[in-house]
Parts: C-alpha cells; sequence; structure tokens
C-alpha cells in the first residue's frame, strides 16, 4: 500500500470545510484535498467502498484531519476503524473540532489520535494554527510509507 500527498478532511459544517480550504490556499499547501462530509463517507473513502469503489485501493492519504461531531458515525469511531485496520493504522489522525470537552481529548488520544486541534473561531489564528499543521505534518515530520 502506498502513501499519496491527499490530506483527507472529514467535516460535515460547510462554513468549517471552505475556510479550513481557504486556510490551506492562503498557506501554500498545495496537497490536493478530498472532503468528505460524514464519518461513513470517511471510511468508504479509506477503504474503497461504496460510492469509493473505483478509487485506488492500495492509496491512502499522507494526514486525515477528523471532526468528531459527524453524522452517522461519529469521529471517534471513525478514529476506531481507522487505528484497528493494518492499512491505515499508521496514517497521522489529527482532530480538528470545536470540543473542549476533557472527555472528548482524552477518548481521542486514546483511541490513537497523533494531535487534537481546537478549532480557533478568529480568522486569524485559524489560519496560523492551520500553517503550523501543514508545516510540522507534511513538511517536518517523518512518516512511514505505507506498504
Amino acid at each position: 500500500m502506498f502513501q499519496d500527498e491527499t490530506i483527507l478532511l472529514v467535516e460535515d459544517n460547510r462554513d468549517d470545510e471552505l475556510l479550513t480550504l481557504r486556510a490551506f490556499t492562503r498557506n501554500r499547501i498545495a496537497n490536493p484535498i478530498v472532503v468528505v462530509r460524514d464519518g461513513e463517507e470517511a471510511l468508504d473513502y479509506l477503504f474503497a467502498r461504496g460510492s469509493y469503489a473505483a478509487r485506488q485501493q492500495d492509496s491512502f492519504p499522507v494526514l486525515i484531519l477528523l471532526d468528531l461531531k459527524l453524522p452517522k458515525l461519529d469521529g471517534h469511531e471513525v478514529l476506531r476503524a481507522i487505528r484497528q485496520d493494518e492499512r491505515t493504522r499508521l496514517i497521522p489522525v489529527i482532530i480538528l473540532t470545536t470540543s473542549a470537552e476533557e472527555e472528548d481529548i482524552v477518548a481521542s488520544y486514546d483511541l490513537g489520535a497523533n494531535s487534537y486541534i481546537r478549532k480557533p473561531v478568529d480568522f486569524s489564528e485559524f489560519m496560523e494554527a492551520i500553517r503550523l499543521v501543514g508545516t510540522y505534518w507534511l513538511i517536518l515530520n517523518e512518516q512511514p510509507r505505507l506498504r
């Protein structure tokens, strides 16, 4: 299995999706971004099933940005499924959410999240958060190549 340079954004809120995409563009992060809008669609994309059955099955995103409050399957359920599958267990998953609940933070790390970022309300703070995510996870961080 090979890792491509795609970022998977799992976000059901259209405004947050557009804000995140804008932040990536403004910060000159040119990786292709695939957006899915619920937990079930995220797993369908990752495991090439359902409407994504034609997707190349041995290609996985380099990074997953995962909201917690999602329809169908919540972010914790998605994270659990990602970590339980040999093909996806090493993909970095960053929780990007509005929740500051301690139980959400603990559960995310217990399930194998690599990072937990609360979405800043202020636009400039959000832009900076995305810049730092891009710099660290896409440039500085060394990841194993998925085989």
